[in-house]
């Protein structure tokens, strides 16, 4: 799982890249708990500090169109959920055909 933060380029080259992304703080226990539950699922993700990560939060002021509200943010492949919805993030994964790890 990546459960650790990482950048895109240091995920293993032989699997495809995560298609979740997860834009974080370290003192929000929303983020901890979706990550909690996505490792639980097996979905693999990547986790972007906000505040320790300045490319992380521009990423994610380009992504939003500037208009951030809170964090957890969560990218399933290209789709933006606002909060641990735990409903609209399952909706997402199933639109975008995202599998978990085996």
């Amino acid at each position: 799982m990546y459960s650790e933060l990482v950048n895109e380029s240091e995920i293993m080259s032989d699997t495809v890249a995560p298609q979740i992304t997860i834009y974080s703080t370290t003192w929000c226990a929303f983020c901890k708990t979706e990550k909690q539950w996505l490792d639980k699922l097996g979905f693999s993700y990547i986790a972007k500090d906000i505040e320790e990560d300045k490319a992380a939060y521009e990423e994610l002021m380009t992504k939003s169109g500037g208009n951030f509200q809170g964090v957890p943010v969560t990218d399933v492949g290209g789709e933006l959920v606002l909060g641990f919805d735990r409903p609209k993030i399952e909706a997402a994964i199933k639109a975008k055909g995202i599998l978990a790890k085996v």
